[in-house]
């Protein structure tokens, strides 16, 4: 996510990553903070402590990957690690998408 977001954030990309907390400790904003920060995340996070976000996508992994398109439609999900290359093709198709 890191090297997606510094290789196309110029060109329209927009990475949100959103918390959903699993245990205790990771509900505090403190230590979201500091896990943001030691781990150079350059992008935002919501903090989704009440699982609304969750809930709302129907999610049931860790990790999982939403993509949607400038419109804001839902155009792809990517459950768990790996599928690298594919999920950057399809950022890049999306990005060149003119806009409606």
């Amino acid at each position: 996510m890191r090297e997606w977001h510094q290789k196309y954030q110029d060109d329209g990309l927009v990475i949100i990553g959103v918390h959903t907390p699993e245990f205790g400790h990771e509900r505090e904003l403190e230590n979201v903070k500091k896990a943001v920060q030691d781990l150079n995340v350059p992008y935002p996070v919501a903090i989704d402590n009440d699982w609304k976000t969750w809930r709302a996508y129907n999610n049931r992994y860790w990790p999982a990957s939403y993509v949607i398109d400038k419109a804001g439609n839902l155009r792809y999900i990517h459950i768990g690690e790996g599928g690298y290359e594919k999920q950057e093709q399809i950022l890049q198709a999306l990005l060149a998408e003119k806009s409606s």
